[in-house]
């Protein structure tokens, strides 16, 4: 039987064992990629004044949340022992995976949606049955033509396109469901927050929004929530909690807030303030929750001996201790500047941010933390973040079209009004303000600010000639400043008591062209120091191209390892697999005319074995046609070498002729 010269299961076999390994691999880091990129919400420190961590002991307690191993609090421990476990070290009570700009694409970018399918084939048909109007026959065939053109150039590649969008889009969403899956499973934060833009278009029809936020819930986010109209509650003086921050278990998240989804409006969902209406804001707040309100989260005390500590009118009232308490405001900011297409709705923010600074606590007092969750980030001067302040809007009614930033007028009066602070120390609490923190999107690069001011500033006032030579007053006041965090860090102008401040992170976007990013923020309680304090970190997963391809391979390398079992089982009842697949490759390429000589090779393949097996002797030897070939050659060598011919053999065809003429 005829050996084949290529073996298809051999082939299989050998491309498994290279490429299983490297699917194995890449599975293993895709779907662990927060423990290989180290990410984990930032840990308190052990010493009050100490930075939080946000590296290997972070990341540590991170591990041993997995493996179930059990704490052992580091007071508790005795040095002058060998514990038998790390000393674990608590959790921050209020940690937040913060996800940006999703940004859910749909129909609307499908071209099959708004062009329909094969649309000029519906004219070519309209033309050929005489159902529109030409000048002449000539006129008709030559749209006739133009139609013919654009179905093979146009409509074929348009419905190719469709196809693939829509792969896209299934792709897309799996790709961000990964992420936030993968990271909520992993970092275990008490709560989930989306900074906006959770969808790709505000000017889309109710029946594409609603299927876009059915993808967002059935998806992206599996299993998530939205927070209930009843829970997320309008500022008021006397507010019922919306629930506590536990300090028990491991992780002290509750079962309730990890699967809320606390989604804030941006300018894809609901517009900028010369678009925003009454039906935009309706159907955003009903398949997505509220776009203003606050919740409220108190830190019950561990050490029960600091209660008598606290302000109380009548027992304690020299005290400037309140309970810890974190309030979460969530702000539609979209409709801040002016002009609005809807003075109804921005009256209504105004209202609700009034409502805001009339309800918050006083700025004397300790124990309240402020974290604000919007869309558009504050002001900052051209050089700062990756976008410039930009500001666009509609010829028809002046209203505002599109901006990158807030107003300068409208970010001082977001840090001196809700968070109390100013440049002023004479002011209450020394101008100091409410210690917060702001998180926003929008930015799809991301920035990491800190905004002050200068209280040492000395306002001048001086006489400055201008170029028509009028003199005039310039007045130098102080004004809100804003840096890079890491830079305000190193120049030391964090914590300082002459310059009020916050800091502002804008999240990176999770979309894949941005690495898939998702925000950390931990937020804890400083008994010692009576104060909130909060950290931010990030994890990004990776480009999309990465989830593709993963997943690309491990369905090849699935498939070949199917195919092979298959081919397996085939032989062990006798079918010649690769026989079969290579002759069913040759009668898919080569044809009839290949087929042919095929055939004529094989039959004259059976012919000379079957003139083989004549050649057996009596004792079962086999006498191969080659060996007798060889024993003739070698009689005809000995009669040359007789001859004195040396029977070369480049020689040899040549010296045989002579022979062959010598016997005749």
């Amino acid at each position: 039987m005829s050996q084949l010269s290529w073996s298809p299961t051999a082939t299989l076999r050998k491309g498994l064992r290279i490429f299983l390994p490297i699917s194995l691999a890449l599975t293993i880091y895709l779907y662990f990629f927060p423990f290989f990129g180290k990410c984990a919400f930032p840990l308190p420190p052990v010493q009050h004044n100490a930075p939080a961590d946000t590296g290997y002991h972070a990341f540590l307690e991170t591990v041993k949340l997995h493996l179930s191993l059990p704490s052992v609090p580091v007071e508790e421990t005795d040095p002058t022992s060998t514990p038998t476990v790390t000393p674990s070290r608590p959790l921050a009570p209020f940690r937040l995976l913060a996800l940006g700009d999703p940004q859910l694409e749909g129909d609307t970018s499908i071209p099959t949606e708004y062009l329909g399918v094969f649309p000029h084939v519906k004219s070519l048909f309209r033309h050929l049955t005489f159902q529109t109007s030409h000048a002449s026959l000539r006129w008709r065939l030559r749209q006739c033509f133009h139609e013919i053109v654009d179905i093979f150039f146009e409509d074929v590649f348009n419905l190719a396109e469709s196809y693939r969008k829509r792969f896209d889009h299934w792709g897309n969403d799996y790709y961000l469901a990964h992420i936030y899956r993968t990271l909520h499973w992993w970092s275990r934060p008490t709560h989930v927050t989306v900074l906006g833009d959770l969808l790709g278009s505000q000017w889309v029809t109710d029946d594409e929004f609603y299927w876009r936020a059915h993808r967002f819930w059935n998806r992206v986010f599996k299993g998530g929530e939205r927070v209930p109209d009843e829970v997320a509650m309008y500022p008021a003086d006397e507010y019922d909690l919306t629930g506590y921050l536990s300090t028990s278990g491991p992780a002290n998240d509750s079962s309730v807030w990890t699967k809320r989804i606390i989604n804030v409006a941006g300018n894809h969902d609901i517009g900028y303030a010369g678009d925003i209406n009454t039906n935009l804001t309706a159907r955003f707040e009903d398949a997505f929750g509220k776009i203003n309100y606050e919740l409220r989260f108190e830190l019950p005390l561990t050490n029960k001996s600091l209660t008598s500590t606290l302000f109380d009118a009548l027992d304690n009232p020299l005290s400037d201790r309140l309970v810890p308490e974190l309030r979460l405001v969530v702000l539609n900011d979209m409709n801040l500047d002016t002009p609005a297409l809807s003075t109804e709705l921005q009256d209504d923010t105004y209202s609700f941010i009034n409502s805001v600074i009339n309800t918050a606590s006083a700025v004397q007092f300790k124990g309240h933390f402020t974290l604000v969750l919007t869309h558009v980030p504050l002001y900052k001067p051209d050089g700062v973040c990756v976008d410039s302040p930009l500001f666009t809007f509609h010829d028809h009614d002046g209203t505002l079209k599109e901006q990158n930033q807030l107003s300068l007028a409208a970010s001082k009066g977001f840090l001196e009004g809700m968070l109390g602070m100013s440049g002023n120390k004479d002011a209450p609490g020394n101008g100091q303000g409410r210690r917060g923190i702001i998180l926003n999107g929008h930015d799809h690069e991301g920035c990491d600010t800190w905004h002050y001011i200068n209280q040492s500033f000395v306002e001048v006032e001086r006489l400055v000639q201008s170029e028509d030579g009028e003199y005039e007053i310039e007045r130098k006041q102080r004004e809100w400043e804003v840096k890079r965090y890491k830079q305000a860090k190193k120049e030391s102008l964090i914590g300082r008591e002459d310059m009020p401040g916050v800091r502002e992170v804008t999240v990176r976007s999770m979309m894949g062209e941005f690495g898939g990013n998702a925000g950390l923020l931990s937020v804890w309680f400083d008994e010692e120091e009576w104060e909130w304090k909060a950290e931010y970190a990030t994890c990004p997963m990776g480009t999309q191209h990465l989830w593709w391809v993963v997943h690309f391979m491990d369905f090849f390398v699935i498939l070949g390892a199917v195919l092979l079992a298959g081919a397996g089982v085939a032989g062990w009842f006798g079918v010649d697999v690769d026989r079969a697949v290579v002759r069913g490759l040759r009668r898919m390429v080569g044809g009839r005319k290949y087929r042919r000589r095929t055939g004529e090779r094989s039959e004259r393949q059976e012919r000379l074995r079957g003139e083989g097996e004549r050649h057996r002797d009596e004792r079962g030897k086999s006498r191969d046609r080659g060996v007798l070939k060889d024993r003739t050659r070698s009689k005809s060598r000995r009669r040359l070498e007789r001859r004195g011919v040396t029977p070369d053999h480049q020689l040899w065809s040549e010296a045989k002729k002579r022979l062959d003429y010598a016997k005749s």
